[in-house]
C-alpha cells in the first residue's frame, strides 16, 4: 500500500471544535454582528442625526443647514470646487486605474457641460466656483454603481470610499453652520482672558502680525493660500497613506482621514465652552484690516464698533481685570482651541513615515499654518498650545483603540486630557497671575505642552519598534572544503560485490490493493 505523507493531508476545520475555539459561539459571527460593522453603523447613524440636528438649528435662525447647502451644490455653483475635487480624489483610492480615469473624465465632462449652460444662459456663480459640480456628480455616481451593480465586500469598499468623500465635502458645510450657531448662542466672548494669558508667551499674535504686515500683499496672500487649502493638503497626505487600498481591497486600520474627522467633530464643542473671536476682531478692525491687500477678502460686516479698541497688531492690551465682553451675532467664536493648528499637526504626524518630499511638505504646511493663524490675528498664542495638546491626545487615543486599548496609549490619552483641561482652566481663572509672572507661567505652559509631545513620541516609538519586522539572521559561512586531486595513474575498477536477488513478484492481492490506491 502507498504511504501518504502527512504534509499532503488537508485538514478540515469544523466549526464548534477545539480548533475554532472549542464552542460553536467562537465560529465566525454574521456580518451584521461583527464589531467593525456595528461601529460603522453606529457612526453613520450618529453622523446622520448630527447633520439633521444642525439642519433644524440653522433653519431656526433663518439660514439653510448643511444638508440643504450640500444638496444645492448638485446644481448651483459650489463654494469650494477644489475641495469637491480633493474629496473625489480621496474616493478614487478604492478604484482601479481604469475606473479612476473613467470617474475623472466624467467629472470634467459634467463640469464642462455646466460651464456651457451657465455661459449660454448668462447665469452668475454668485460668489461660488465655476467648477466642482462634476466631482460631486461623479462621487454620487460611484455610490449608485456600488448599490446597484456590486455586492458583498466590493460594495462595502466602494461605499466606504464614497462615505469618506461625502464626509469631507459636508465637513465644511457643517462647520459653517456650527460657527453660525456659536455666534447666535454665545453673545459674550472671553477674549480679554486669553489676551491677558498671552502676556506669558510675549504676545506672539501681535509680534507675528507686524511681521506679516511687513511682507505686504505677497506674504499675506501666500499664507492665505496655504491657510485656506489645509483640507487639500490633508487629502494629498491621505492619498499617499491609502495608495494600496485598491490592490489590498481594504482600508488600513489608522489613517489621517480618521484623525481629521474626529478633530472636526470634537473640537467645535469647545467653541461653546470657551467662546473667543480672536485678536483681529476683539482688538482690531476685523477683516477690514487686510481688505486692501487680500485677493480673497471675505464679505463680512464691520466689527470695529464691538472691539475694545484699535490695538492689534501695534499695541498689546493691558492685562488687568479681564471680563467677558459682548460681541456681534455674526463673527464665529472659533479660537479655542485652534483647529487649524490641530489639523496641521495631524498632517505633520502622518507625513513622517512618508518619503522625503512628503515629510518636507508636512513640515512646511505646519510652519506656514502657525504663521498664518498668528499673523492674521485669528488666534492667540495660547490657542495654539491647546491645539497641539488636543491633537496629540486624539491621535494617541485612536491608535490605542486600534491596538486593543493599549494601556500606555490610554495613560497618555488621559494625561493629555488632564493637561488640556488644566490649560483651559488656567486661561479662564489665572490670566492676571500668568501676565504678572511671565517668567514662570510661560515656561510652565511650554513644559506642559512639551511633556505631551514627549509622551507621544515615546509611546508611538515603542509601538513602532514592536511592529517592525525582525531582521533576518545572516547565513553562517560554510566551512571551506578541501579539494582532493585525483590520484595519478590508471583508475582501477571497483570490486564486484555479491549479486543482489531480483525483487519478488507481488502477489495478486497486493496488485489489486495497489490499483485501488492508484485510483
Amino acid at each position: 500500500m502507498r504511504h501518504i505523507p502527512p504534509q499532503n493531508v488537508q485538514r478540515i476545520r469544523i466549526p464548534g471544535t477545539a480548533e475554532t475555539g472549542g464552542t460553536p459561539e467562537a465560529a465566525e459571527a454574521p456580518i451584521w454582528r461583527r464589531p467593525r460593522t456595528v461601529l460603522w453603523t453606529v457612526g453613520g447613524v450618529v453622523t446622520l442625526g448630527f447633520l439633521v440636528a444642525l439642519e433644524l438649528a440653522a433653519r431656526r435662525y433663518g439660514t439653510p443647514g448643511p444638508i440643504t447647502l450640500q444638496t444645492r451644490e448638485v446644481i448651483h455653483a459650489p463654494k469650494s470646487g477644489g475641495l469637491l475635487y480633493a474629496s473625489m480624489a480621496l474616493m478614487t483610492v478604492v478604484l482601479t486605474w481604469r475606473q479612476r480615469f473613467v470617474v475623472v473624465g466624467a467629472a470634467v465632462a459634467v463640469d464642462l457641460a455646466f460651464l456651457a449652460v451657465r455661459w449660454a444662459a448668462d447665469i452668475d456663480t454668485a460668489g461660488g466656483h465655476p467648477f466642482g459640480n462634476g466631482a460631486l456628480w461623479a462621487t454620487l455616481g460611484v455610490a449608485v454603481v456600488a448599490v446597484t451593480r456590486r455586492t458583498g465586500p466590493e460594495r462595502t469598499l466602494l461605499l466606504k470610499g464614497v462615505g469618506l468623500a461625502l464626509l469631507l465635502m459636508a465637513g465644511r458645510k457643517t462647520g459653517d453652520t456650527w460657527l453660525l450657531i456659536t455666534s447666535k448662542t454665545r453673545p459674550m466672548v472671553l477674549d480679554q482672558y486669553l489676551a491677558a494669558a498671552d502676556h506669558a508667551l510675549g504676545n506672539p499674535s501681535w509680534l507675528v502680525g507686524r511681521v506679516v504686515e511687513a511682507t505686504g500683499a505677497v506674504g499675506f496672500n501666500f499664507l492665505d493660500f496655504v491657510y485656506g487649502n489645509l483640507a487639500v493638503a490633508a487629502v494629498i497626505a491621505a492619498l499617499y497613506q491609502l495608495r494600496h487600498v485598491a490592490a489590498e481591497r481594504r482600508f488600513p486600520r489608522h489613517h489621517l482621514v480618521r484623525t481629521f474627522l474626529v478633530i472636526g467633530l470634537v473640537g467645535p464643542a469647545f467653541y461653546m465652552i470657551f467662546p473667543v473671536v480672536g485678536p483681529l476682531f476683539a482688538y482690531g478692525t476685523g477683516t477690514e484690516h487686510w481688505s486692501a491687500i487680500s485677493l480673497w477678502a471675505p464679505d463680512m460686516p464691520a466689527t470695529a464698533p464691538w472691539a475694545v479698541g484699535e490695538l492689534w497688531p501695534g499695541t498689546p492690551p493691558p492685562a488687568d481685570a479681564p471680563r467677558p465682553m459682548p460681541f456681534d451675532e455674526i463673527t464665529p467664536r472659533n479660537c479655542m482651541p485652534s483647529l487649524h493648528t490641530a489639523w496641521a499637526v495631524a498632517i505633520y504626524i502622518h507625513s513622517r513615515p512618508g518619503p522625503r518630499l512628503l515629510r518636507y511638505a508636512g513640515t512646511f504646511w505646519l510652519i506656514a499654518t502657525l504663521c498664518a493663524t498668528l499673523g492674521f490675528g485669528y488666534h492667540y498664542g495660547v490657542d495654539l498650545l491647546a491645539g497641539v495638546v488636543f491633537t496629540l491626545t486624539i491621535e494617541v487615543a485612536l491608535r490605542a483603540y486600534d491596538r486593543g486599548w493599549d494601556r500606555a496609549g490610554l495613560r497618555l490619552a488621559a494625561y493629555g486630557t488632564v493637561v488640556f483641561a488644566a490649560l483651559l482652566l488656567a486661561y479662564r481663572w489665572l490670566p492676571v497671575e500668568m501676565a504678572r509672572l511671565p517668567w514662570l507661567a510661560g515656561p510652565l505652559l511650554l513644559v506642559a505642552t512639551a511633556s505631551v509631545v514627549y509622551g507621544y513620541v515615546r509611546v508611538t516609538g515603542a509601538w513602532s519598534r514592536e511592529t517592525a519586522p525582525a531582521p533576518l539572521p545572516e547565513p553562517d559561512p560554510e566551512p571551506a572544503r578541501a579539494v582532493l586531486s585525483a590520484p595519478a595513474g590508471p583508475v582501477l575498477p571497483a570490486p564486484a560485490g555479491p549479486a543482489r536477488p531480483a525483487p519478488a513478484d507481488p502477489v495478486p492481492g497486493d496488485r489489486v490493493q495497489d490499483a485501488v490506491d492508484s485510483a
